[in-house]
């Protein structure tokens, strides 16, 4: 079972931008955790960074043929991104959003996301846990051992 790893704008940052909010964690950091967990679910990943709404919506069409569902970390396309929404809907293919932070204790307009109601799940507010609990959520309900 393959499972692609979508990490969203600014998050190439990690470690350096805003620690207090986003932690100490590199994302190389993040991948290698990934990495880790992912080998003993017996779930391959795919890892993808962009700054770039087109290309996020471009690798979720080429990846949906090789991989059973996404993680994604969409980062302030959270709130903004109808299209991104679209992409993960013309794909059939289940779909975790996770953040680092705890979007509920920020700003006002990062309360909403055009992404939660789609996804199969959504984890947010744990640092890079976050996505280690993401990635063990897909692995079951994509039936991994």
């Amino acid at each position: 079972m393959k499972v692609a790893v979508i990490h969203g704008p600014n998050l190439r940052l990690l470690g350096k931008r805003e620690p207090e909010v986003y932690g100490t964690d590199t994302l190389d950091d993040v991948n290698r955790k990934l990495g880790e967990l992912a080998k003993t679910l017996g779930v391959e990943l795919e890892m993808f960074q962009s700054n770039h709404e087109g290309e996020i919506l471009d690798f979720i069409a080429d990846a949906a043929p090789r991989v059973s569902g996404f993680l994604i970390n969409p980062g302030a396309f959270t709130h903004t991104s109808i299209a991104l929404l679209d992409a993960f809907l013309g794909v059939s293919r289940p779909f975790v959003e996770v953040h680092l932070s705890n979007l509920a204790r920020r700003e006002e307009f990062r309360h909403h996301s055009y992404l939660s109601g789609a996804a199969v799940g959504v984890v947010y507010g744990f640092g890079v846990q976050s996505y280690l609990l993401g990635l063990r959520g897909l692995a079951a309900r994509l039936g991994a051992s």
